[in-house]
């Protein structure tokens, strides 16, 4: 299961990183456009419709390796028992938070499919279409934060703690800075 989930969340990564290159390759398209007079104002839509699925498909990612702000100068002041049980009041509200959001979003999603709601920019496709990226990637991060719950509720350390524990064992500081 441990690897079926790490297989998970890279893929999810791999598709957000894709997103950012086809980011790139869009706003070039986008300039080169202009500079021969064609009309290339779907593509805002569509950029738009990729940053947020490059934010939220390399969420799960990016928290199991302790890429988003963390409370660990707290933590490193407190006990053992203290800092497990505070580490698991912090993912526990996470948890509910972001339980909170993926059920708005798989909501929002549903509706807008049920009633054929169309994007209001200037390429009217289904909206739905770019909200299911971002049901996806809030459900992801979800379960990327149940897992570190279970993970640290069985005692271990959790994993962010652990990868970085690595790269210090290995001279490795450069996330740190």
């Amino acid at each position: 299961m441990r690897q079926a989930l790490d297989r998970l969340y890279f893929a999810a990564a791999i598709l957000g990183a894709a997103c950012i290159a086809a980011i790139a390759v869009l706003m070039i398209v986008q300039s080169l456009g202009r500079q021969f007079g064609i009309t290339t104002g779907a593509i805002n839509d569509i950029v738009a419709w990729l940053c947020a699925a490059a934010a939220f498909l390399t969420m799960a990612h990016a928290f199991r390796h302790g890429d988003f702000v963390r409370v660990s100068l707290v933590l490193e002041k407190l006990s053992e028992k203290m800092r497990h049980r505070v580490e698991l009041a912090c993912l526990s509200i996470a948890a509910v938070a972001v339980a909170y959001l993926a059920y708005w979003a798989c909501r929002f999603t549903y509706e807008s499919m049920k009633f054929n709601e169309l994007a209001q920019g200037l390429l009217p496709i289904p909206i739905w279409w770019p909200q299911s990226v971002f049901a996806v990637g809030a459900v992801l991060l979800l379960i990327a934060i149940l897992d570190e719950w279970l993970l640290v509720l069985r005692g271990h350390l959790p994993t962010f703690e652990r990868l970085t524990r690595e790269r210090h064992s290995r001279g490795d500081f450069s996330s740190d800075i």
